[in-house]
């Protein structure tokens, strides 16, 4: 089954493993001792987000590093985008409202 991106972040240990790698190249034993899980889960974490492409194995002589593909969660950050402008609005609106207040109390 291939997986898309979306399923991929929706659960928070895969979040973190994504955080941790995109800080360095680790080995899946390296990924397993940042957390407290079995080693299977761990794997079957990796597994999914190699399937939806946000991870990529590079082997390096005898060991094999997972690297971060940032191209792959540039689409979470696409479509995210439109929502973040409407909130970065609502809040600016609220911005010019709350200091309209303020200075309409400042001068009374």
């Amino acid at each position: 089954m291939r997986r898309d991106v979306f399923q991929a972040i929706a659960d928070p240990t895969r979040r973190d493993i994504i955080a941790l790698i995109a800080k360095k190249p680790m080995t899946p034993n390296a990924v397993t001792e940042s957390f407290d899980v079995s080693r299977q889960a761990i794997s079957k974490h990796i597994q999914i987000l190699t399937e939806c492409g946000i991870l990529a194995l590079n082997p390096q002589g005898r060991e094999r590093y997972y690297t971060v593909q940032p191209k792959k969660l540039a689409e979470v950050a696409d479509w995210v985008e439109p929502f973040r402008k409407m909130w970065e609005d609502k809040f600016e609106r609220l911005d010019s409202i709350l200091n309209n207040l303020k200075t309409d109390n400042d001068g009374k």
